[in-house]
């Protein structure tokens, strides 16, 4: 029996090596491979819809439902990233992206270092100061009063704050990185953390959080009512259905791919990531800029980027996460949503501009990839574009892919 068992181990093994993109020359998951070949699970447990969100980032396991951790990087990383979004030559001109999370990451910064020196990105170094007035790029992080009396840790979040940091920095080395850590994933502390965001200078504000939507959701939804500065929030992991804050009528709601890339690391194709939240707000008026006629509401998502586990991020973390540390392979919109924030930042948000209307007016069919095919679920025909991948916009992708900044 232990015979055998291991023979099954290493098969495991062999054909996790090959089904994972690896950094080097990664490709994607190879043609004809199934969604579902590698496994993954959640990394925040769910919390209650009107008092509580729960982080969207989804880690690949091993056969016994364990966190999949090594030693060295597998999956996206920085030039994959870049490459496939055609960002590579943008910078920011020293615009703050903002990272929002809840609890705390004790060593983020020495995680963000060995990540950057891993891929051959600038090691930021910690702001001397005030991370506006700095004339460099530099790393802050914050509680959500603007201190250093940092929260508890949760491993979970921890790995999400991994995740959403490296993220950010691989699709926009040279931004200012602000980390403002919630005191709990109360949406109370975690406005509290995006409000303290904004009053430290930042630009854009990346988000990779939710619940259901409630009644009473519209309550929030002014702390993001603020031209000149990109919200992005993650769509959710489970498929059709909508999600709050995503759903706010303020906010770049982000939908999820998955990426399949080119030897050369070239962009080859997307489809919509099964996982992918989308749908039409219950409470959510709709945008001016949304023409679409199956949702009279707010429909989400807006746009998307890659977020299917199997063709996930390379991601470093040393809080331990059920008993492991190093490097994982982390997917769900919570990947989504920095590279989406990273792209904003890289183009820069007209001052008095409600951000999220941009990739609606900024030539969509030259400026972003559309994804024309994957579905997130089941939804009535006159409505099917909310849960099924179309020429154009659909829920699932939104108006699709960056393909360069221009449609931000």
């Amino acid at each position: 029996m232990k015979r055998i068992s291991a023979i099954l181990f290493s098969l495991f093994i062999a054909i996790l090596f090959f089904a994972i993109p690896h950094t080097s020359g990664a490709q994607g998951k190879p043609d004809g491979l199934p969604e579902e070949a590698l496994a993954h699970i959640p990394v925040c447990p769910p919390g209650s819809p009107s008092d509580n969100a729960r982080c969207h980032a989804r880690v690949v396991v091993n056969e016994k439902g364990d966190p999949f951790a090594t030693t060295g990087p597998v999956g996206y990383g920085p030039i994959q990233f870049q490459t496939a979004y055609n960002v590579q030559n943008a910078t920011s001109s020293g615009r703050i992206l903002a990272i929002v999370d809840a609890y705390d990451h004790p060593t983020i910064k020495s995680d963000l270092d060995t990540y950057s020196n891993q891929f051959g990105l600038p090691v930021l170094p910690t702001c001397d100061g005030s991370i506006a007035t700095s004339a460099i790029p530099c790393f802050q992080k914050v509680d959500q009063n603007g201190g250093t009396s940092y929260p508890v840790v949760d491993s979970g979040w921890a790995l999400e704050i991994s995740l959403d940091v490296e993220a950010a920095h691989a699709i926009c080395p040279d931004c200012k990185l602000l980390l403002v850590e919630a005191n709990s994933s109360s949406y109370g502390n975690l406005m509290t953390a995006v409000d303290r965001a904004v009053a430290m200078g930042a630009n854009v504000v990346s988000n990779s959080y939710g619940s259901n939507e409630f009644s009473s959701e519209t309550t929030f939804d002014y702390h993001f009512n603020k031209p000149g500065i990109a919200f992005t929030f993650s769509s959710g992991d489970n498929g059709y259905g909508t999600s709050y804050p995503a759903a706010s009528r303020y906010v770049t709601a982000v939908g999820g791919t998955s990426l399949y890339l080119n030897s050369d690391n070239t962009y080859k194709n997307e489809v919509a990531w099964k996982g992918s939240g989308s749908g039409c707000s219950s409470y959510e008026s709709k945008p001016s800029w949304q023409k679409d006629t199956g949702c009279a509401k707010r429909s989400i998502a807006d746009v998307s980027a890659v977020a299917d586990p199997n063709t996930g991020a390379a991601v470093y973390d040393t809080v331990a996460y059920s008993g492991q540390v190093g490097w994982f392979q982390v997917g769900g919109t919570s990947l989504a949503a920095p590279l989406i924030a990273g792209v904003y930042t890289l183009k820069g948000v007209p001052v008095a501009t409600a951000a999220n209307s941009l990739p609606y007016l900024n030539s969509p069919l030259t400026n972003l990839h559309d994804v024309t095919s994957g579905s997130n679920g089941g939804c009535s025909m006159r409505s099917r574009y909310l849960c099924t991948s179309l020429k154009g916009y659909d829920g699932p992708t939104g108006l699709g892919t960056p393909n360069g900044i221009n449609g931000f």
